[in-house]
């Protein structure tokens, strides 16, 4: 088994989507990224790539490259997602927070966790997704961005004859 964490933050910025999850999420602003920005897709990518030790998804996306360019974050898991498959490994389970004032996720949670597990290849109950605020403080208190963090247990897959 391997574990692996990830973090990741995005400011908010008018005239822009805001996707988390892979689901647009009705906001007066969205999240300001080089990619479609979706912190939730962008952390639990990050904790994959941490638990296989390759390194972040900024080695294999770079902000600087004009083709990720507004990517789709959930193309991005997929991409990342096929190197954990590639390297023997499935999910055993990943937990992972939303870090904001506003909105509220709540009403959003379950269809989140249903796409990330069919993005992550694996079943709803290997799959948590929670929210949460910052307490009005600081940045992210402030309205001022998003955050997201996650922990991910990978297993190696069991081949067929075992």
């Amino acid at each position: 088994m391997r574990i692996g964490h990830g973090y990741d933050v995005h400011q908010l910025k008018k005239g822009r989507p805001l996707i988390i999850g892979g689901l647009e999420i009705e906001h007066e602003e969205g999240l300001d990224g080089h990619s479609d920005a979706d912190v939730l897709l962008h952390t639990i990518a990050d904790s994959i790539l941490g638990a296989l030790a390759l390194g972040d998804i900024g080695k294999f996306f770079p902000d600087n490259d004009p083709k990720y360019k507004d990517m789709d974050s959930q193309v991005l898991l997929s991409e990342v997602v096929s190197k954990m498959t590639e390297k023997g490994y499935e999910v055993g389970n990943v937990d992972a927070v939303i870090i904001a004032e506003a909105p509220k996720f709540r009403p959003y949670i379950d269809d989140i966790r249903q796409n990330v597990a069919r993005l992550l290849d694996t079943t709803i109950d290997n799959v948590n997704v929670k929210a949460t605020t910052h307490e009005k403080l600081g940045a992210l208190g402030r309205k001022e961005g998003i955050a997201s963090e996650a922990v991910i247990l990978l297993k190696r897959k069991k081949a067929n004859n075992e």
